[in-house]
């Protein structure tokens, strides 16, 4: 009996064994040890079999953990547009000045603050703690360098060099967050006019940049699982004189789309073409559940790509501290950090780089990663008992999923009515300036599902019956 045989009995027994539900969604499968000895096979069978099924999207790998039976979400392809529009204003709905009100934005409850703080985050309080009493003499009275506290760059430039991007300190500036860093990369790269290509349904944080940039905004389709639509894109470009675009490739919100790489490649060919400059949001990359992919920057060689990101998304909303690294635009850019914000706080950046160098940080991310991968999976388990023919991304890092209703729902209507019942929604025409996905909607799965945040989900479903 040859080997090849063997293996395709196991994964044909596992895969009959799956659809019967021995091993129900979520499940940990037997261990490889346990498969050897029960089927008398070798761990490189055994091994050959589990990834078999796992490239099928059957199983689902976790490091330390085992095999578990993977989450299949309801969603089929995700939505994309058959049209493409011309330019136009940037506009943003007054809405999402309601749900930042309401310190909603990741989260279906309105002002819910309190409970016991992360021990990662204790750690984090105590470095910057230490960092502020090893102030001495009148530092209080000095500004933050210009490009930010070196050692804070270098943290994150070995942090950056573990994803496969070799980058020197001197490339890296120290901003106010991620959004900052888009800001920036915006006003060197473009003037008032210009036409920004960017992803739909794609980040709405950056809609609110162009329009107050006074910058022309084009949507090019994007699917939910792969990211922009690259061929859309070259129509764009062969129609319009598009001066930079805006991507997610690492789990871009708000469905959490993983660019694959002979994509990233043909949008940098693009970029050299057309002569534009790519502004890369990698603030999601660092929450992959799995291995975290490599950032587009990694793939530049005509240093065209300006590389965004902060700790935003990954550590704590309220440090404020991002970075962003220019390319070619790098010193007109730390001019434009001068004008717009002078400077960072020191004792911030110094304590954030002893809680990086310490290992803290990647204790945190690998805790972090773990609990995300689970409350998705609880969401979407949850979303499933929804009434009607619903669709869900199933992105594999990021903090929300994107929520695909019968076609005669409108959440922008469906806003008011959830808010008088204390649920805040975040509904999809907010991820577009074309008033498209009023059928839509984000909800995220940063914070853990308590008996409230259950209880706002079965009302939402409820509400759509």
């Amino acid at each position: 009996m040859s080997s090849d045989y063997l293996y395709q009995q196991l994964e044909n027994w596992l895969s009959e064994g799956i659809k019967a539900q021995r091993w129900r969604t979520g499940d940990r499968l037997p261990s490889i040890r346990e498969l050897c000895k029960q089927h008398d096979l070798s761990k490189a069978t055994v091994q050959h079999a589990l990834q078999r099924l796992e490239a099928q999207g059957l199983l689902e790998a976790r490091p330390k953990a085992g095999y578990f039976v993977a989450l299949r979400s309801p969603v089929a392809e995700p939505i994309s547009r058959s049209r493409i529009d011309p330019p136009r204003p940037a506009t943003v709905s007054e809405l999402l000045l309601d749900i930042m009100r309401r310190s909603a934005a990741f989260d279906l409850l309105p002002d819910l603050h309190g409970g016991e703080l992360p021990a990662s985050i204790v750690t984090l309080n105590r470095s910057i703690a230490r960092a502020l009493r090893r102030q001495q003499g009148e530092d209080y009275q000095y500004y933050d360098d210009p490009e930010g506290n070196l050692a804070l760059r270098q943290q994150l430039a070995l942090h950056v060099a573990r994803r496969g991007w070799q980058v020197d300190t001197d490339q890296l500036c120290i901003t106010s967050g991620c959004q900052h860093a888009l800001f920036l990369a915006l006003m060197a790269s473009c003037k008032r006019g210009d036409v920004v290509a960017v992803e739909s349904p794609g980040f709405y944080g950056v809609l609110q940049l162009l329009e107050q940039l006074e910058l022309q905004v084009i949507e090019v389709p994007a699917t939910l699982a792969q990211g922009m639509d690259m061929d859309a894109f070259e129509e764009v470009l062969e129609r319009w004189p598009v001066k930079a675009c805006i991507v997610s490739p690492a789990f871009s919100t708000p469905g959490g789309s993983l660019m694959p790489e002979a994509s990233q490649h043909r949008l940098l060919d693009l970029a050299e073409s057309y002569d534009l400059a790519i502004i890369e949001d990698d603030i999601y990359a660092d929450t992959a559940f799995g291995v975290v992919p490599d950032p587009l920057k990694a793939l530049d060689r005509h240093n065209r790509v300006m590389l965004c990101s902060s700790f935003s998304k990954s550590l704590s909303r309220d440090l404020r501290l991002g970075w962003i690294a220019g390319a070619r635009w790098h010193t007109q850019i730390i001019c434009l950090k001068l004008v717009t914000q002078l400077a960072s706080s020191r004792y911030l950046q110094q304590g954030v780089a002893e809680f990086m160098a310490d290992g803290s940080f990647a204790t945190h991310l690998r805790r972090q990663r773990h609990e995300l991968h689970e409350r998705r999976d609880q969401l979407i388990a949850q979303l499933q008992t929804w009434p009607g023919d619903i669709r869900v991304s199933l992105p594999q890092g990021g903090l929300a999923v994107w929520v695909e209703l019968a076609e005669h729902i409108d959440t922008l209507k469906l806003y008011p009515q959830a808010l008088q019942q204390g649920v805040v929604i975040t509904p999809g025409p907010l991820f577009s300036v074309s008033g498209q996905f009023t059928h839509c909607l984000r909800i995220s799965f940063a914070h853990p599902w308590d008996e409230r945040r259950l209880k706002a989900l079965k009302q939402l479903g409820e509400m759509l019956s």
